[in-house]
């Protein structure tokens, strides 16, 4: 059954004849001005393109890096007008500024079916502040307002967030896509429902394991976090990463699983060097026989044993972050083992996958199975603070102006 999703979607909203101020996120690596990954591009087309053939104007706007209020030209959107005009296959036309003369001119001429994209919205020292001014002016260019960027919702600027105040505000495809593979994954999942959480620090992910505590049958901790848990039960962890000002943290949490019945799975070998670097010798030994002066950088084949096993008696599986160094072979083999049974599973039909956070991303992509897995979120912070059980201003600011988000 589809979830009932706390934002007007476009199935609501007649585009034809009207200027859809459209929240993109156009914030994708770029190298010598070439756009080096297109996932956020693709993932934007579905909304621009209905939206576009339906008759309505298209005025895109999204941020880039970080030029803090400031023009800074290495930063212009303009090089990915270029790249978008050619996955969509038809013209992007590109505006130098995101409000005044310029902006405004641009927008009066669009015809039905076009396409404009704005300059950086954070070259505006408004934005990141969230200032009312800058929101009405952005407001003022356009008659409905889409939000497609998950990936900026928990940022509260004014073009995620202040501009919906203005308008009849929807979400788009991408928004929509996000928000079901979210609600699927934790909020009213098929259970039984698992998490693999991976990464260096407890102290990061510190809201996140206790909010899945609440929602999860089964925990699993990878990545250096998990020496920290290992040491908190005592164990040596020799000169592995580890953060002993967290250990009382580690052990709380581990008690709060047992409370709540969640099967909170720590590695049970490891695979270890005296050298952080590609190809040193390794050993593998188990989790409680680390020897000082080693460090472990991934988990062990009887680790990816007893996870391959736990995935096969889930239905729903949550993934953020890997479970060792997976960039530096061979402390790869372990997230590629686990992450090729989770799409295996997946892709048999038995098991629902999402998966998210920027070095997960890259990790199901190294391991081949990025395309394997029901939904994978490219919008890093907003979907590790949604798991964590944060409000995302940028939803809240649509899902609050549903009063005047009818069909217009």
């Amino acid at each position: 059954m589809a979830t009932i999703l706390p934002f007007a979607t476009l199935d609501t909203l007649d585009p034809k004849g009207k200027r859809i101020l459209l929240r993109v996120d156009l914030n994708v690596p770029m190298k010598d001005g070439q756009v080096t990954d297109q996932t956020r591009i693709e993932r934007i087309i579905p909304t621009i393109r209905e939206l576009a053939e339906k008759g309505g104007r298209v005025i895109l706007l999204s941020h880039f890096d970080r030029p803090k209020g400031q023009v800074v030209p290495a930063m212009s959107l303009k090089p990915i007008a270029t790249a978008l005009a050619t996955a969509l296959g038809r013209p992007v036309n590109f505006a130098h500024d995101c409000i005044g003369p310029d902006a405004e001119a641009a927008t009066r001429s669009l015809n039905d079916g076009e396409i404009l994209l704005l300059e950086n919205t954070r070259f505006q020292p408004g934005e990141e502040q969230n200032d009312a001014e800058l929101s009405a002016a952005l407001a003022s260019l356009g008659d409905v307002y889409v939000n497609d960027a998950f990936s900026a919702a928990h940022r509260a600027h004014a073009s995620t967030a202040g501009v919906a105040s203005h308008l009849p505000s929807f979400g788009g495809r991408l928004m929509e896509a996000e928000l079901q593979a979210l609600y699927a994954a934790l909020e009213n999942p098929e259970r039984p429902v698992g998490a693999i959480v991976g990464g260096a620090k407890i102290s990061t992910k510190l809201q996140l394991l206790e909010n899945l505590l609440d929602k999860v049958d089964m925990l699993a901790i990878g990545g250096a976090m998990a020496n920290t848990f290992l040491a908190a039960q005592g164990l040596n962890v020799g000169k592995s990463l580890k953060e002993d000002d967290m250990l009382d943290t580690a052990r709380l949490i581990m008690a709060q699983a047992k409370a709540k019945n969640c099967d909170l799975i720590l590695p049970v070998d490891m695979i270890i060097s005296e050298d952080f670097m590609a190809g040193a010798p390794t050993s593998t030994v188990p989790a409680n026989a680390i020897p000082d002066g080693w460090m472990a950088l991934d988990v062990g084949p009887e680790t990816v044993k007893l996870l391959n096993s736990k995935l096969a008696g889930l239905k729903t599986l949550v993934w953020n972050g890997p479970l060792g160094v997976f960039e530096l072979p061979p402390f790869d083999e372990g997230t590629n083992a686990v992450a090729q049974e989770a799409g295996r599973l997946t892709k048999a039909g038995k098991l629902k996958t999402v998966a998210g956070g920027g070095d997960t991303v890259s990790a199901l992509r190294h391991a081949g199975v990025l395309h394997d897995m029901t939904y994978v979120s490219t919008a890093g912070g907003a979907f590790l603070e949604w798991l964590e059980g944060k409000v995302l201003p940028g939803l809240t600011a649509i899902s609050t102006t549903l009063e005047k988000t009818l069909p217009i």
